[in-house]
């Protein structure tokens, strides 16, 4: 029996092009795009604020979606149904330390800090938190398995709720 492949740990630079590509796809509404940056079995969870580390099989949060419920919210936000955010909210996402680990078994996992910004009918928004990634390689590229969205907010009162993809 011979020993699995060992996953090449990719370098800062990389994993930033992958962030900073989905960062300008968001603020670009080109969510279609955005989907191909992840994987088939991808998820996207964003806690609780009052429960970052939440688990969503047992703990309240506020999104857990798997790549079926990740499509479906696109489509409902690209739709022009989507009153909250039809015309498009103008939003602009900061990615900043990024920091990527060893690789364990296929995936890698990365940490890196955020704050997105959102203008809407005169009234902005803020989030600010970190985010937790585990990217996995496929046909040579990175692509992402996981993203968790912790917000480093005491409430949303200030934003209202999580209107976006964050």
């Amino acid at each position: 029996m011979s020993a699995p492949a060992r996953v090449r740990r990719p370098t800062r630079s990389e994993v930033e092009d992958l962030l900073f590509a989905e960062a300008e796809l968001l603020d670009a509404w080109d969510l279609d795009t955005w989907l191909t940056l992840y994987t088939s079995d991808s998820r996207y969870v964003v806690p609780a604020t009052d429960v970052p580390d939440g688990d969503p099989t047992t703990d309240l949060v506020l999104i857990d979606d798997d790549r079926l419920r990740m499509t479906l919210r696109v489509e409902r936000l690209n739709s022009r149904k989507a009153h909250r955010e039809y015309p498009h909210s103008k939003c602009r996402h900061l990615v900043t330390n990024v920091r990527v680990g060893e690789p364990d078994g296929d995936e890698i996992p990365v940490r890196a800090s955020f704050i997105v910004w959102r203008t809407r009918n005169g009234k902005d928004s803020t989030w600010v938190g970190g985010y937790t990634y585990r990217l996995v390689e496929r046909d040579g590229a990175l692509r992402i398995r996981s993203k968790r969205v912790e917000l480093d907010m005491s409430s949303l009162r200030p934003a209202n709720d999580v209107a976006v993809i964050l």
